[in-house]
């Protein structure tokens, strides 16, 4: 049996807090539920928001009370105990659940300051990279000095940096070998909103070209899925502010990032809205509202803090789309909805019947992947072959 250390109490007390404010969150549908079922409003219209009166209020409150003064009083005491225990590492699997986790209700994780929210950062085979002093923190990791050029992985929604290795192969490792490249793989909560973590991705890289140990002379960027929507959003902030970094970025290819968004959130969405449309349903919606701002903003694709304008490609910069169908070829179907299982052709090509959201991408610089899927596309030896066409010097 593993001895228990530092990092399984922070994952407990995480964990604790989560399940103590989900039962308080509980508590609160069955509240307005059984208000709604005591007015006996119309079956379609707007819910009562009043609470419950009386000795049923007095219970409610009670119930709610006593859940947050145990679950603090668990957490004060877990705390206690953490400077007691060696530092140690994590359980096998455990940077997996955490990157699901935050996926899902990440933007609740860091607004609670729970210990399970995870913070960005840059990584090299897994460990972590300083941006205060990046030469070093990568000698350590890779074993290499650091190079001119910069290749940036970004990963997509409740993934981590180490998904980028699958089935043997990882494209950053692989291009580095060839090109000469520098690989630092991005970690962030993919929870929060994506322009939140385009802002701190554009001011991380602002601080890593300034001290990277060599002068660089060229960027490039892989984002899969999400992670595409954050390297733009992270281009339109550094544009907008006049970061030094993206004078230096050369090239951002895009794998089946959903630039137009996601029909499953848009599902997932319009439940909410069937829901909402009777009053004793309305109560359940908090459940489905709990997803992470991420995830909804996957419903659009929105890079933006001001939501779902219109955001060009970065000027300048040549960009790059490979998409990827499940079919054998393409059809309306595939290109509308079923794509690679998650975003369909279209999105992922960055096509769009109104002229100002199309992005424009050339042909010449797309791609699609028949009969493969979404994770695929971080694995699969054709994606690979595209990406040293694309990636070499003279493309």
């Amino acid at each position: 049996m593993a001895e228990l250390n530092r990092t399984h109490l922070t994952d407990l007390r995480g964990a604790s807090r989560m399940a103590f404010d989900a039962t308080a969150g509980l508590v609160d549908v069955v509240e307005r539920m059984h208000s709604t079922i005591q007015r006996r409003p119309a079956p379609v219209g707007k819910a009562p928001h009043r609470p419950t009166k009386g000795i049923t209020g007095l219970v409610y409150r009670s119930v709610r009370g006593g859940v947050r003064l145990v679950g603090a009083g668990v957490d004060v005491s877990l705390a206690s105990v953490a400077g007691f225990l060696p530092q140690g590492k994590a359980a096998p699997g455990r940077e997996a659940l955490l990157a699901a986790v935050n996926g899902v209700y990440g933007d609740y994780l860091a607004r609670t300051d729970n210990p399970l929210a995870i913070e960005m950062s840059l990584r090299a085979r897994g460990r972590g990279v300083d941006v205060s002093d990046p030469g070093a923190s990568y000698r350590q990791a890779v074993g290499q000095a650091p190079t001119s050029k910069l290749l940036l992985l970004v990963h997509g929604l409740c993934l981590n940096d180490q998904h980028w290795r699958r089935a043997g192969h990882d494209h950053g490792a692989a291009l580095a070998d060839e090109f000469g490249y520098s690989p630092l793989y991005v970690r962030y909560n993919s929870g929060l909103h994506i322009h939140q973590n385009g802002r701190a991705l554009a001011e991380l890289l602002e601080t890593l070209l300034r001290t990277w140990p060599v002068p660089v002379q060229e960027v490039c960027i892989i984002g899969h899925s999400m992670g595409g929507l954050v390297a733009r959003s992270a281009c339109l902030w550094a544009d907008e502010h006049g970061h030094d970094w993206l004078r230096s970025l050369a090239k951002v290819v895009f794998l089946g990032t959903p630039h137009h968004g996601s029909p499953l959130e848009r599902g997932g969405n319009g439940l909410d809205f069937i829901l909402d449309l009777s009053p004793y349903s309305a109560p359940l919606t908090r459940l489905g509202k709990a997803r992470s701002a991420g995830i909804q903003d996957l419903r659009h694709g929105a890079i933006a803090p001001d939501g779902v304008r219109p955001v060009p490609l970065p000027s300048g910069v040549a960009c790059y789309a490979a998409a990827a169908t499940l079919e054998k070829r393409r059809s309306v179907l595939a290109d509308r909805l079923i794509g690679d299982g998650l975003v369909p052709l279209n999105s992922a090509l960055g096509r769009h019947r109104t002229r100002s959201r199309a992005l424009g991408i050339p042909k010449a610089r797309q791609w699609i992947g028949y009969e493969m899927g979404h994770l695929e596309l971080l694995c699969r030896p054709e994606v690979y072959a595209q990406l040293r066409i694309w990636l070499q010097d003279h493309a």
